[in-house]
This record gives C-alpha cells, structure tokens and sequence, in this order.
C-alpha cells in the first residue's frame, strides 16, 4: 500500500517534510509499542492470578462462562487495549517515508 502526502500548499522542502512525517511516524510507533507493552503487563498478572490465558479468558468470558467480578471486566478492557495497541504499532513500525 503507499500513502501520499501533499506537500504542495506547503512552503517547506520535500526534505524537511519528509523528516517530518517520517518523525511523527516514529513517535506513534514508539507511543504504541509503550501502550501496547503497559496492556500486555495487565494481562500477564491475571493471567498469573488465575492461571488462564488471556485467549482462553476471552472465550469463556463471551460465552459467559465467568462471574460478573470487576476484574473480569478489567481484564477485558485490557484484552482489547493490548490488541489495538498491537495493531497499531505493528502498522506504525511498519509504516515509512
């Protein structure tokens, strides 16, 4: 896939712009990966306390096969943060100018 960016209402050289992007590019990955290894810390702990992993978690918590507990719905909050933060870093550290 290529992605453009139009550059020509800017007053800057194709260069600096390029620095830039590829900058912003860079920082998203890194901000990603960051969140992506905060969410992956959560899971690792209750995967720890009750001995299940976050995959098995996640199917019996949707065929409802678990308690309502708090933690429940903790750890599926951050299930689903560690795959979006998954995605998006493997799509930004992916990405280049």
């Amino acid at each position: 896939m290529n992605l453009a960016v139009k550059t020509d209402k800017s007053h800057y050289e194709k260069g600096s712009i390029r620095n830039a992007v590829s900058f912003a590019l860079s920082s998203a990955a890194s901000n990603a990966h960051q969140r992506f290894e905060h969410y992956t810390g959560i899971c690792k702990k209750f995967e720890k306390k009750y001995k299940m992993t976050s995959a098995k978690f996640m199917e019996q918590f949707d065929a409802g096969k678990l308690g309502d507990e708090q933690e429940f719905f903790d750890w599926y909050a951050a299930v689903r943060g560690l795959n979006l933060w998954r995605e998006r870093y493997e799509i930004l550290s992916g990405a280049s100018v």
